[in-house]
């Protein structure tokens, strides 16, 4: 018997193979740890943190490389759809930045994250109504596979840390693997020395 229930954001029985219902489960997922930052302290914030950085680095980089493209062909006025999708995701991962070299324990860091959160939502909130939308209405479901596997790709090259100012599927295909390098190396070295991040 097959499960007919509609995948929801967070759900985490949505299929890995249905690129709408897989990035919606990351927006809930987004969600959470934004929670998670909020209500924690100490090393706990920290790591929290750490998570939700790693997650919106992947998660926008795997949109900048499959949803993105997609919507610029396919979607009437496309282009400006993608690029106000991407001066968004621009002023988060420049927030982003900013966020990384505080310590979460600063009294600035929480409004900021807080600030950081609504404007996260708001990107989400318009890529699901003028991206994800649209590819659910004129895709197939080989296709939403296909997308699918492009974003699991995409995350798996993805940078761990944000990269104000590649927003752009060539930029990352170009600096995604050399970033991801650079910053798995950067946590590497934290790491052997005992440093939080």
């Amino acid at each position: 018997m097959s499960d007919t229930k509609t995948p929801h954001a967070g759900d985490d029985n949505a299929p890995d193979n249905d690129v709408v219902a897989l990035l919606m489960r990351q927006h809930g997922d987004i969600r959470n740890l934004f929670d998670e930052v909020e209500r924690s302290t100490g090393d706990a914030r920290r790591e929290a943190f750490r998570n939700l950085v790693r997650l919106l680095a992947v998660h926008e980089t795997a949109e900048e490389e499959v949803v993105h493209p997609f919507a610029r062909r396919t979607i009437a006025g496309g282009d400006q759809v993608v690029k106000d999708r991407l001066a968004e995701e621009k002023d988060a991962k420049e927030t982003l930045s900013m966020l990384d070299d505080m310590d979460p324990d600063d009294p600035k860091f929480l409004p900021r994250l807080l600030a950081l959160r609504q404007d996260v939502q708001s990107h989400a909130r318009a890529e699901e109504r003028y991206e994800f939308i649209h590819i659910r209405r004129s895709t197939d479901v080989t296709q939403l596979a296909a997308m699918a596997k492009g974003v699991k790709a995409a995350e798996a090259m993805a940078p761990t840390r944000p990269h104000p100012g590649v927003e752009s599927a060539a930029a990352n295909v170009a600096l995604g693997p050399v970033a991801a390098l650079m910053d798995r190396t950067k946590d590497a070295v934290r790491k052997a020395m005992g440093k939080d991040g």
